[in-house]
């Protein structure tokens, strides 16, 4: 077959209305509407485009921002996972220092004011003075505009926001790592020994003689000393040793109990009130220099 370039007008409408042509400008007439119809070209590449996703790199603006939104998805499901998990420890929590574990630096923590009421209601006296003194709480509580209560952590200490239904702060009370240190009664510490406490050292003395000089004490002085005995009495064995810090926080002095219960030794970490044990320690001076 010879190609030729038609020359006139007659030629060109005869090129241009030939069945060849015709058939090419129904088949790309076909091919238009089908895909109009159809969308059988977007279908074909996207299948394309899935089938070869996995080899291809995860590069450009789209695959930029379909990962940011993942892990920003991932991080909101961490943030309403811990927030539940906090929400269902601080609901159990047995103390204002486990809710200070619960809660996290830059956390916040909503609970009911019973909650506060029942964990305040379980500190010594002098540690809840601290705090808020009862008759202010009890003003507060019987002004019945205290809602709910706001947690937040301050370093390795508690803000607490006394708030009402329209988060109005009511009161705010902090609760430093000093009380939080005060609010645990006893520690029992196993496999250990007074010495592995520097704040004891040069104020170790022997169980027997301890117990001596307390008892020649007045009664105020004694409770002062040891507030809860039957914290050592939950403890098997005897004392042989008691060490006295030289540290004094909030008005309190740690006190370390070694307990030898047959092969092993426990050392029992009490709090006695400042001015008792002051007195107590200047006794085990005078009596330990005049023996």
């Amino acid at each position: 077959m010879t190609w030729s370039e038609p020359k006139t007008f007659p030629e060109w409408t005869q090129r241009l209305f030939s069945f060849r042509a015709m058939m090419m400008a129904m088949l790309f007439l076909v091919l238009f509407i089908s895909e109009l119809r159809f969308d059988w070209v977007e279908q074909a590449f996207g299948s394309f485009l899935a089938s070869t996703n996995a080899s291809r790199p995860e590069s450009g603006a789209i695959w930029e921002k379909g990962k940011h939104t993942r892990t920003a998805q991932q991080a909101i499901e961490k943030i309403v996972s811990d927030r539940q998990s906090s929400y269902r420890e601080a609901g159990n929590a047995a103390s204002f220092k486990q809710i200070a574990t619960t809660i996290q630096p830059e956390e916040w923590l909503l609970v009911p004011p019973d909650l506060f009421r029942r964990l305040y209601l379980e500190l010594q006296p002098e540690v809840a003075q601290e705090i808020i003194p009862p008759f202010e709480l009890l003003e507060l509580v019987n002004n019945q505009d205290w809602d709910r209560t706001y947690f937040e952590k301050d370093k390795d200490g508690l803000n607490v926001y006394l708030l009402n239904q329209e988060n109005r702060v009511l009161r705010k009370l902090a609760i430093s790592p000093d009380l939080l240190y005060l609010m645990t009664d006893s520690e029992v510490l196993a496999d250990q020994r007074l010495e592995n406490f520097p704040v004891f050292d040069g104020r170790i003395y022997a169980g027997r003689f301890f117990f001596q000089v307390l008892q020649k004490l007045t009664e105020d002085v004694r409770k002062g000393v040891i507030q809860r005995p039957e914290n050592i009495l939950d403890v098997p064995g005897h004392i042989v040793r008691v060490g006295i810090s030289d540290e004094a926080i909030s008005g309190f002095i740690q006190i370390g109990f070694e307990v030898e219960s047959g092969t092993q030794r426990v050392v029992i970490l009490l709090r006695g009130h400042e001015w008792a044990v002051w007195r107590l320690h200047s006794v085990l001076e005078a009596e330990k220099q005049q023996g």
